[in-house]
């Protein structure tokens, strides 16, 4: 699976300070081993290093009829 611009994605990630969070993000743009997106567990734009990224997952969004 790849991570593409658009996309949701629920992501494990690890700060330079060592911090572990997990946030669920929309990816704006990736590019040089970073990835801007919007966070949608903080509601700012933010920019993450790819290479910090611990696990992720696509979110996939439940419909209801």
């Amino acid at each position: 699976m790849k991570m593409n611009v658009g996309q949701t994605i629920e992501i494990i990630y690890q700060s330079k300070a060592g911090k572990i969070t997990q946030r669920k993000i929309e990816i704006i743009g990736i590019r040089d081993g970073r990835i801007r997106a919007n966070c949608l567990t903080t509601g700012a734009p933010r920019v993450f290093l790819v290479s910090s990224i611990l696990a992720w997952q696509q979110v996939t969004q439940k419909r209801y009829a």
